[in-house]
């Protein structure tokens, strides 16, 4: 049976850096509440017209340049957001268009925050099949397009950016394992939400709300179900924490990150992040964390943890091992 190996990404932010000194002078914060509370110093906004599928454009074309293949080879395009261009038509197709790849088809995934696991298990599952050549993995979030602005609990932490990974076929794939759940939940996270009528009216319109997240809910559901799902996720695998060369959770939050591990009893230095520079940048924070990871180094029979979570409640993990 095929596998599927990773061999190339990419990852993009806009160019316009918002401070937390920036946030300051619009919303009622500081920069040593946010810093104190979230580690994240600064993210990056779109500010200047790019929506999400031109962020996962430049990222999928880094992919695709680093790889030497082109546009037109590629066989299917996965896009994890739930910040997407709008309902339909889907990001992935905009993607696909944007990039000339026109014998892919492509499709949108929405798991939240935990988007990029999701949308790499389902890829890689794909290639299992022997089907395809080369595949498209993007995560791509413009965040800021959904925050309200007066909602000081949710705004500071997010930031815009996309991460991509090309896959291909492989008699030894990276993916070693995946674990998926989903626990049912419209409460604690949710954005966009559009309401049904209620009555036939002239003036009827759809309204979506912006992001609303039960900060501290949150914290105490990841920090506590988080370490369990890995030890268990790993146990199955035969191996432990301690097994694992590389971690990238979501890039939520560094203290959360800080905190789970600590409870998994592990040194910070194993835990991969951006979300200092990038703040919570939701499906795409571990995508772009990957792609810095490959960077500065070789992953050549290094195991990397791949955990995701966020709304729905969805979590997940992936376990990598890069090949020779």
């Amino acid at each position: 049976m095929f596998g599927s190996k990773i061999i190339a990404s990419g990852h993009y932010v806009p160019e316009d850096v918002v401070t937390n000194d920036d946030l300051a002078k619009v919303i009622d914060t500081s920069d040593e509440w946010i810093v104190s509370h979230t580690g994240i110093q600064e993210r990056h906004v779109s500010l200047q017209g790019e929506n999400t599928s031109d962020l996962a454009t430049k990222a999928a074309q880094q992919a695709l340049n680093e790889a030497g293949v082109s546009a037109e080879e590629v066989d299917f395009i996965i896009v994890t957001t739930f910040t997407p261009d709008g309902l339909a038509p889907s990001t992935a197709a905009l993607v696909q268009r944007n990039l000339g790849a026109k014998k892919a088809f492509g499709f949108d995934l929405s798991t939240a925050c935990a988007g990029f696991v999701f949308g790499l298990t389902t890829a890689d599952n794909f290639m299992k099949t022997g089907q395809y050549r080369y595949g498209l993995v993007i995560a791509a979030e413009v965040n800021s397009k959904m925050m309200d602005f007066r909602d000081r609990t949710s705004t500071v932490f997010f930031g815009d950016g996309a991460g991509a990974v090309l896959l291909a076929p492989s008699e030894q794939g990276e993916v070693l394992a995946t674990d998926l759940h989903t626990i049912g939940d419209a409460d604690v996270v949710h954005s966009g939400r559009i309401e049904p009528l209620t009555s036939l009216s002239a003036d009827n319109y759809p309204k979506i709300d912006a992001f609303f997240q039960e900060g501290r809910m949150v914290y105490q559901e990841v920090t506590t179900l988080i370490p369990n799902h890995i030890q268990q996720f790993l146990a199955g695998q035969d191996l432990t924490i301690d097994d694992v060369d590389y971690v990238i959770l979501h890039q939520a939050n560094l203290r959360m990150i800080e905190k789970v591990a600590d409870a998994l009893n592990q040194p910070m230095a194993k835990f991969i992040t951006n979300v200092e520079k990038y703040g919570n940048s939701s499906s795409a924070g571990i995508a772009m964390a990957f792609d810095q990871l490959r960077e500065s180094t070789d992953l050549a029979e290094k195991k990397v943890l791949l955990t995701g979570f966020g709304a729905g409640f969805t979590y997940g993990s992936l376990l990598y091992k890069g090949s020779l």
